[in-house]
């Protein structure tokens, strides 16, 4: 068995031979020619900016998601796509999303059937990179009257899901392929675009070693890369 280090190492090795192999001029042919983000202190028209509430909301989940996304990738890259960290990945019931909260009042719990536990909701980790991909990106504006699609920030966001998409359609199947090239293609594909998102947020790039270790995805834990 590999060790941490090993593995770590792999994952890198993985990162970097697949942005190679798909280039950068995939990456150039979905996104079109980025607009320059706004800085994290910045303000416009007199009002503050969104940018910081987005990075304490969002921050944590999107780096959760990228960490959980490149520890799958050495089973991608051997391409059977029924391997469990692929399929945990796209199950929707695969993680909490939020915690079950306790219904009690003043300690008491007043309900009929004095079930007060709550309930948590799962879904996918993937689905859950998507929402808040697709928020913190939204946040990165210029001014309030900019259509979100009009923003690079979504615009690269929107890019990686096409090809995250497409692998989760040969993933999630009756009978997954044992060795998937298609699935393997949009994965790397989803490398190259990923990077240039990671940029546009003010995130550090995949093979930074950033990562390697997990994130709390609390609501409000840190607005600064941790």
């Amino acid at each position: 068995m590999l060790n941490a280090k090993s593995e770590t190492i792999a994952r890198r090795d993985f990162v970097a031979s697949s942005a190679a192999l798909v280039g950068f001029t995939t990456a150039a042919a979905l996104i079109a020619e980025p607009e320059p983000a706004l800085a994290s202190g910045g303000a416009t028209a007199g009002k503050y900016t969104t940018i910081p509430i987005a990075k304490r909301r969002y921050y944590g989940r999107v780096q959760q998601a990228i960490h959980e996304y490149i520890l799958m990738g050495p089973a991608v890259v051997a391409g059977d796509m029924s391997e469990a960290g692929i399929q945990t990945f796209f199950d929707i019931n695969g993680v909490v999303v939020v915690a079950a909260k306790r219904k009690d009042i003043n300690g008491s719990c007043t309900k009929k059937d004095r079930d007060c536990k709550g309930r948590e909701i799962r879904d996918s980790r993937w689905n859950d990179m998507k929402a808040s991909m697709y928020l913190l990106g939204n946040a990165f504006r210029i001014n309030q009257q900019k259509a979100p699609d009009n923003l690079p920030t979504v615009r690269a966001a929107k890019a990686f899901f096409k090809e995250m998409d497409a692998m989760e359609k040969c993933v999630v199947t009756k009978k997954p392929k044992k060795f998937d090239k298609e699935a393997i293609g949009h994965y790397a594909a989803g490398l190259e675009i990923l990077d240039t998102y990671l940029d546009l947020v003010e995130l550090p790039p995949i093979d930074s070693g950033h990562y390697d270790k997990e994130f709390n995805t609390l609501v409000g834990e840190s607005a600064r890369i941790t």
